[in-house]
């Protein structure tokens, strides 16, 4: 799974994080939904990477389940446009930098950590600051989210840690040194919180999907036609697929649902799991 948190065109330019207050709330005589419908009202929800592709999805579930939604992106245009879509309040923030990283909201109950950006190339060539910019939007922006939201979900004995790993989490492939390594970290992070946090009724767990239809994959996609003269088509069933048993990309939509899932009612007792989304790619 590749999910940007910035395309793939350079070190990613630092942003002053700032907030937009959110939407109006609905009239009183508005339909109410019920509480079976709206399981996460009154909860507080922080995506990162939330303006396009799989965040944008999260962060739709999870206002459409109830939560007020923190979104949290670079893109400061998509990211106010999906916030004032859900209601939400709009974080212009680079993940690369930590003090940016270090003003976010502390009050989440749940978190998504989904932000990640991608570089290809074999390791004796792989550029190192491009390298430990990943691990700093990937594993130490996690981190140090997480360590500035558990205390209050401890404080209030609930929360849900949700962190958007991939197939590359579990398993590895040439050229992808850095991605892979950071979904390795990721994974081990999110077990660490799952052991420390279980007494205070919070669940970490990550969801582990395949290629996923988002702006990445989709250009990834036309670059690989073009360099090898197939059709997009072929990229996807021959080269991206070939490894799945299901031959199609996964849509961002049924991520969500896997996220939205884990932060339900019913999943206190699911923690320190990987998910497997990658239509039977580890099951070979």
């Amino acid at each position: 799974m590749e999910t940007p948190q910035s395309p793939d065109r350079g070190p990613a330019r630092p942003v002053a994080a700032h907030a937009v207050p959110p939407a109006a709330p609905p009239s009183a005589d508005a339909d109410t939904p019920s509480s079976a419908d709206r399981p996460l009202a009154g909860r507080t929800a922080l995506v990162t990477g939330a303006a396009s592709g799989i965040g944008r999805a999260c962060a739709q579930a999870l206002a459409a389940a109830g939560a007020h939604v923190h979104v949290v992106d670079r893109a400061a245009d998509a990211a106010a446009e999906v916030a004032g879509a859900i209601g939400g309040t709009v974080w212009v923030t680079d993940l690369s930098a930590p003090e940016e990283v270090d003003a976010l909201p502390a009050d989440a109950d749940i978190v998504v950590n989904n932000a990640g950006l991608q570089h290809v190339a074999p390791v004796h060539a792989f550029p190192p600051d491009r390298f430990a910019l990943i691990q700093r939007v990937m594993v130490e922006a996690p981190f140090r989210i997480l360590r500035r939201t558990l205390p209050g979900m401890y404080e209030r004995g609930w929360g849900r840690v949700v962190n958007i790993s991939s197939v590359h989490g579990l398993r590895a492939s040439p050229y992808k040194s850095a991605y892979v390594t950071a979904k390795h970290a990721l994974e081990g992070l999110s077990k660490v919180v799952a052991l420390e946090a279980a007494e205070h009724g919070v669940t970490s767990n990550c969801v582990n999907p395949g290629y996923v239809r988002t702006p990445l994959v989709e250009d990834q996609i036309a670059d690989q036609a073009r360099t090898h003269g197939i059709s997009e088509e072929d990229v996807v069933g021959r080269v991206m697929l070939r490894r799945s048993a299901i031959k199609r990309l996964i849509e961002p939509d049924e991520v969500a649902e896997a996220v939205l899932w884990l932060c339900g009612p019913r999943t206190g007792h699911i923690t320190g799991t990987s998910l497997s989304m990658d239509g039977g790619w580890t099951a070979g």
